[in-house]
């Protein structure tokens, strides 16, 4: 059974920075696309970042030089570094691990940017 849970979110003034973690369970993040997504209130979930079995990395534009996706493959976790926050940033975050034709959700991490 594959279990994604994510950990990080919190509360963080315009300009700052969050660490984003997803613990996955049940499946490689080294074999398997794995990502960020976040969901805005009113909003569809959009991709923030992915990263392929082969290290390939992907963005956003809005987030392009302010997010950073990593994986730890012996820890079998998967990161995002979040720059200079900004309130249109606010979103619940989540988790996502590819495998075959199935998608796999961590139920995600509330991110709030406010002053």
């Amino acid at each position: 059974q594959v279990q994604l849970v994510e950990s990080g979110g919190g509360l963080v003034q315009p300009g700052g920075s969050l660490r984003l973690s997803c613990s996955v369970s049940g499946s490689s993040v080294g074999i398997n696309p794995t990502g960020w997504y976040r969901q805005a209130p009113g909003k569809e979930r959009d991709l923030v970042a992915n990263i392929t079995p082969f290290g390939r990395t992907n963005y956003a534009d809005s987030v392009k030089g302010r997010f950073t996706i990593s994986r730890d493959i012996a820890k079998n976790t998967v990161s995002l570094e979040m720059n200079n926050l900004k309130p249109e940033d606010t979103a619940v975050y989540y988790c996502l691990l590819e495998r075959s034709t199935t998608r796999y959700w961590g139920k995600g991490t509330l991110v709030t940017v406010s002053s």
